[in-house]
């Protein structure tokens, strides 16, 4: 990146150094299209694990499996997303728009707020969260925006954020997102910010952080085993 020239990357972290109890190992997923890594998933259980967090904020719900993982262990869980009308006049299709929230939409004790993150007003919101999901519109323009407004709304000292499509796969980085994050954040909280292998995302966290050098290259250093269970879903 030109504006970033000594920034190809964000260091690496372990997934279960982010919670001194382990990294979650049981999660739920459709298996589809569109949809967050088995270890993405992992990641925000294992984060809503932690005993500071209690309350969860995403932006862009989708089918609704990042919530309702977090669900199983923080209670107060908030997910805005577009309005079905305005993902259909956007062009999206109906089907498409049918499924936003179809398994997160179960749990009741879930809030799901709808609106554009462009006008939205996050400050009516009147709260800080522990943890926080941007996962909405993956242009630079729209990450930059939900960023911008979750670090001057929503965020106390301890607040985690987590951004999925940092990358688009576990080694190969996607700059448009990597770039908008390092501006939205600001110069002086570059130095908080790690990629947790094997996922998409980049997190941000004040804690100190046991950090490797991320190689696009890199030999497996983990065989993960994955026991899938698959369960009727209506």
């Amino acid at each position: 990146m030109k504006k970033y020239p000594n920034f190809n990357s964000l260091p690496q972290v372990n997934i279960q150094d982010l919670n001194e109890r382990g990294s979650v190992n049981t999660v739920e997923s459709f298996l589809l299209d569109g949809g967050s890594l088995i270890t993405d998933l992992q990641l925000l259980a294992t984060l809503a694990n932690r005993e500071t967090v209690n309350s969860y904020f995403e932006i862009g719900t989708w089918r609704g499996e990042s919530v309702h993982n977090v669900a199983k262990y923080a209670k107060d869980c908030t997910t805005l997303n577009l309005a079905e009308e305005d993902i259909i006049k956007i062009g999206l299709g109906e089907k498409y728009a049918a499924q936003h929230a179809i398994l997160s939409k179960k749990n009741p004790e879930i809030l799901h707020l709808t609106g554009n993150t462009s006008i939205f007003d996050f400050k009516s919101l009147n709260k800080k969260y522990d943890l926080i999901f941007i996962d909405g519109d993956h242009s630079y323009d729209m990450v930059l925006n939900d960023t911008q407004k979750v670090f001057q709304h929503l965020i106390h000292e301890n607040t985690i954020v987590v951004w999925h499509d940092y990358a688009y796969s576990a080694q190969k980085i996607r700059y448009e997102v990597f770039e908008a994050i390092l501006d939205g954040v600001g110069v002086d909280n570059h130095q908080y910010l790690y990629h947790p292998k094997n996922t998409m995302c980049a997190i941000f966290t004040k804690e100190k952080l046991t950090k490797s050098t991320f190689d696009k290259m890199q030999f497996p250093e983990k065989l993960f085993t994955i026991k899938l269970e698959d369960v009727e879903f209506n």
